[in-house]
């Protein structure tokens, strides 16, 4: 039985497929999560705990084994007023743990990154997706290769760069200026030569943004459905979770958790998170209520 009234958007509404490289996945089956694996020293979230590459490759098979759909590679920070790595200390960090990894794994592996140089060398080697950061600004080199190597591309909107995106954030309508940012962006992606059903979307949750913009965010996340493309949300134990519960890093979990039932009942396709396990059980249950 169905009503009328029902506000929550089914797993058969919305973009039916991602494709990356060999990959084609069905965004109709599941809500699908994928796992963040920062080889850095200086990540907010988990202090550089994964910054050696062999700890890293077996937290990355530890995610995959808890249900991770894709895995993200970061050798970046981009925490609020974070340095910039060169693209030889980023491929440095990324490259050991990717060719690891790419080994053991059948999953689709993502790298975070938004210098050109660096998508065309770990798309060479395997990955199978790129999270530009940026949003591919500019006069868009990023999606050359992206395009060459037919990738998965998502692509994400942040007011400014790492160390200045938030040195007083302002919006008069953070919806509506995010989501023109967005649909420029996906409409420059595709003049490229990318597939649009390779392309995703991700608002950039803490990324130039104050705390009430990202609650604003989450709130109206369903509007980012007029773009035409799958939703991605990556609320994963940040700042804005801390001030509205008090609460540091590590105690962020429950936090998470509202905000991925937030954006998975308004129809999100990928949930980006550090704690596999408890989000793909969260997930699992909550697409059983969509489908019922």
């Amino acid at each position: 039985m169905t009503h009328s009234s029902d506000a929550t958007p089914s797993l058969s509404t919305g973009p039916k497929r991602f494709r990356c490289r060999g990959h084609v996945l069905d965004l109709t089956e599941k809500t699908l999560v994928v796992g963040v694996l920062n080889i850095t020293p200086d990540s907010f979230s988990d202090g550089g705990r994964f910054f050696d590459s062999g700890t890293a490759v077996e937290q990355g098979v530890r995610m995959a084994e808890e249900g991770a759909d894709i895995l993200e590679l970061g050798a970046e920070s981009t925490r609020p007023g974070a340095m910039t790595l060169s693209q030889e200390e980023e491929l440095g960090r990324l490259l050991p743990v990717l060719r690891r990894l790419r080994t053991r794994l059948t999953i689709p592996l993502s790298v975070d990154t938004y210098k050109p140089e660096v998508a065309r060398v770990v798309l060479d080697e395997g990955a199978e997706i790129i999270n530009d950061i940026l949003g591919v600004r500019g006069q868009g080199a990023l999606a050359e290769p992206v395009a060459k190597f037919g990738a998965g591309l998502v692509i994400m909107h942040m007011k400014g760069t790492p160390p200045d995106m938030q040195i007083n954030p302002s919006y008069d309508d953070a919806v509506g200026e995010i989501l023109s940012f967005l649909r420029e962006r996906v409409a420059f992606a595709e003049a490229m030569g990318i597939d649009s059903e390779a392309i995703v979307v991700d608002p950039g949750l803490g990324f130039g943004k104050r705390l009430q913009d990202n609650l604003v965010l989450l709130r109206h996340l369903s509007r980012f459905h007029s773009l035409g493309r799958p939703i991605m949300i990556g609320p994963s134990r940040k700042s804005f979770i801390g001030k509205v519960l008090d609460l540091p890093v590590d105690e962020r979990v429950e936090g998470t958790a509202a905000c991925v039932a937030s954006a998975v009942l308004q129809g999100a396709a990928f949930v980006r998170v550090h704690d596999v396990r408890p989000t793909v059980r969260l997930v699992r249950m909550l697409d059983a209520i969509r489908r019922a």
